[in-house]
């Protein structure tokens, strides 16, 4: 009686141990994968991580992810042990017919197929044919709709434990939300795009507005005003004085006003492109400044401004703030982008929160898909490189 309680106890402590131990590994899984999404890697990591930790979690023999598609298909986003030829990422599969993609997808819940011997459906007959005898499926669902499904499968008798297809939920909920801040991120991309595309539209309106109607007013002002002076007789010479007086002052005026509506949105840009623009900004510029640029063609709106705008307030910010007495600005296309860099001999120690305007280029590179790195040692210059892909414009 005695040996028997004591090996129905020890019986029970070795379960409660491997229990433990089964939780230890599974929570170890996710931590791991809580942390590659608090990082922020690209889905791409997330989708390779999740069927790898799913895998040895559950000792499947195989592990794969897949995304519904429109057209009844799923296609393989994460790949994880077995044959490499079977399911491998980037592969897309019919899901019609009685298999686990397709049941998940229709329950919209955990499923589990314990004999595929019996399975008609192409991908099942697929899957036996390379040695799979079993297989669980848990959906991965975003906001509400059933977006993918998380597969495991057996090459072995042994079937994959009770409850496996349930175990792995906190596993998908992961990958929803990576799917979700993906999204949410590509949302906010799109949505500073339109923002920028927006706001660049107004100031050509504004710009066209002033430059046809504003200026062209006062133009014919000043030469109104100087026809009246050349007319006054000469024994009024106080009035020729206060004419002209009051045309040199709307003259100044209307240079003033031109300077306003070039930096609101030069014209030169718009008619003659980036290279003509940038030399402008260099003739311009309080530092002496070294061009190096080779564009041949015209580059989409969105992409023109923005190398402008950027190379105006590199070119600013070197002459106010940097001490600098030279910049160097380079500009090329390669590969379906727009490659830039200025770099000046400055000071150093630019800070984008600083106020010097790197924020907003920022903000503006960033919703066209671009990157921005700014290198400024003290005592060293600043170096600010960006890169555009065209085909964002």
């Amino acid at each position: 009686m005695l040996d028997r309680v004591f090996n129905t106890m020890s019986a029970s402590l070795w379960k409660s141990r491997d229990s433990l131990r089964r939780l230890v590994r599974e929570q170890a899984s996710l931590h791991r994968l809580a942390t590659l999404i608090a990082r922020g890697e690209p889905p791409s990591m997330i989708f390779a991580a999740v069927p790898k930790e799913v895998g040895e979690v559950l000792g499947a023999d195989l592990t794969r992810m897949l995304r519904y598609e429109p057209d009844q298909t799923a296609t393989v986003i994460g790949a994880w042990g077995g044959p490499e030829k079977v399911l491998p990422t980037g592969t897309n599969w019919t899901i019609v017919g009685s298999n686990v993609p397709s049941m998940t997808l229709q329950e919209n819940a955990p499923v589990r197929m314990d004999c595929f011997i019996d399975a008609v459906s192409p991908l099942c007959v697929f899957l036996r044919e390379h040695g799979i005898r079993s297989g669980i499926g848990t959906p991965i669902a975003v906001e509400g709709k059933c977006w993918g499904v998380m597969t495991a499968f057996s090459t072995h008798n042994r079937l994959l434990p009770r409850g496996a297809e349930t175990h792995i939920c906190d596993f998908t909920d992961l990958v929803a939300i990576t799917i979700a801040n993906a999204q949410a991120r590509t949302d906010l991309t799109a949505s500073r795009a339109r923002i920028v595309a927006a706001t660049d539209q107004a100031r050509h309106r504004v710009e066209r507005d002033l430059h046809d109607g504003t200026q062209q007013r006062l133009i014919s002002l000043v030469l109104d005003l100087r026809t009246a002076e050349h007319n006054v007789p000469d024994d009024a010479p106080e009035l020729k004085a206060q004419l002209f007086k009051i045309a040199a002052g709307l003259t100044d005026a209307l240079n003033d006003l031109a300077e306003t509506v070039h930096g609101i949105h030069p014209a030169i840009l718009t008619q003659g492109g980036l290279r003509p623009a940038i030399s402008g900004l260099a003739r311009r510029s309080a530092v002496p400044v070294n061009l190096d640029v080779h564009i041949p063609t015209r580059l989409p709106e969105t992409i023109e401004i923005t190398t402008y705008y950027i190379v105006a307030e590199s070119l600013a910010n070197a002459a106010k703030h940097a001490q600098a007495s030279g910049v160097h600005v380079e500009a090329n296309v390669r590969d379906g982008r727009l490659h830039l860099s200025v770099r000046d001999d400055g000071v150093g120690a630019a800070d984008a929160g600083q106020g010097s305007g790197l924020t907003g280029l920022i903000d503006r590179v960033e919703a066209l898909y671009g990157s921005i790195e700014i290198t400024s040692p003290a005592g060293q210059g600043t170096l600010l490189r960006v890169e555009l892909p065209i085909t964002s414009g």
